[in-house]
């Protein structure tokens, strides 16, 4: 009998600490049998996922003894709130497992997209030596756009002021005298489309909802400074992916780095394939070594002590 289900990849080590206290049955490709999900998770207490599985209301049926879903990361649009809470099913996220990760990968975008010059092997191995077309541009003296100044944005704002970086910031759910917004080096900004035209590189940080969804699209990608560049490690759908590959192929826009995508894995005949100046990673931003170690021991934890604390009343 299972008490806890695991349908996507976690740390060898936190899968096997619960597996001390609990029946745990881990498979990392369950994700891609929704009804081998359901069939095996009637008896279970516990259910631990990514973004790869959707825990709806059907799912949730089909596990009457759940207490508790771990999201091994912080997204939880793949997961049915609403019906979680009816159900007095408690969600944890691994919040803050992953922010140095995210924000790192952010800088590396940021500085790659700007100096231009790393997509040139093929070229210097073939005896090329193209010097002058890859000259780019420093990262000391540009202004950095942060579209949600949550954990992730302002460790994005703290490693960017160290590169001599002016930080932007736009967030109208963080109130104005909140002590965030006291980060050297960070200007708050009102309006997007303000903030926008003044920004060399624009990273979002913002959850996917009703109200962010194309939060920058055609007329947000219009507002930005010709040449400039975006960054998107937050969810696919905050970004409008068919404005973006028209910004790029016509040359308004200088670069994109996307670790995220309206659907995942990106299939046949999206609008991004062919367009120049785009670097794209498989939803990756989040996940190191030491990542990966600290979410699961951080979702372990919550499950755990869920359950145990069920299991007492």
């Amino acid at each position: 009998m299972t008490d806890i289900l695991i349908t996507e990849f976690m740390d060898a080590p936190a899968v096997d600490s619960l597996r001390t206290e609990f029946e745990v049955h881990y498979d990392p490709d369950l994700h891609q049998d929704a009804a081998g999900i359901a069939g095996r998770l009637g008896s279970a207490r516990a259910l631990i996922v990514r973004n790869r599985t959707r825990v709806d209301r059907g799912l949730l049926a089909a596990g009457p003894r759940l207490v508790a879903v771990g999201r091994l990361g912080v997204g939880l649009d793949n997961i049915d709130l609403d019906a979680c809470a009816e159900r007095g099913v408690s969600v944890h996220p691994a919040t803050g497992a992953n922010v140095t990760a995210v924000a790192e990968y952010v800088i590396a975008a940021m500085l790659m997209m700007l100096r231009g010059a790393y997509h040139a092997t093929d070229r210097v191995l073939a005896g090329s030596w193209p010097r002058t077309e890859l000259v780019g541009r420093e990262a000391s003296g540009k202004t950095l756009g942060i579209v949600g100044f949550g954990a992730i944005g302002r460790a994005v704002a703290q490693r960017a002021v160290a590169f001599g970086v002016d930080v932007a910031a736009y967030d109208p759910v963080l109130a104005p005298d909140d002590p965030a917004w006291s980060t050297p080096g960070v200007r708050r900004f009102d309006a997007l489309a303000t903030m926008l035209a003044e920004c060399d590189v624009v990273t979002l940080h913002v959850p996917l909802t009703g109200a962010t969804r194309h939060l920058v699209g055609a007329a947000e990608i219009e507002a930005m400074k010709p040449g400039a560049c975006i960054v998107n490690t937050a969810r696919g759908g905050v970004l409008d992916e068919a404005a973006l590959a028209q910004a790029l192929m016509s040359g308004r826009l200088g670069a994109a780095a996307l670790d995220v995508f309206e659907d995942e894995p990106l299939p046949a005949g999206s609008p991004l394939a062919g367009v120049p100046n785009l670097y794209l990673t498989p939803h990756i931003a989040g996940l190191t070594e030491e990542a990966n170690a600290r979410t699961g021991v951080l979702v372990a934890s919550l499950v755990r002590r869920t359950l145990t604390s069920a299991s007492d009343r």
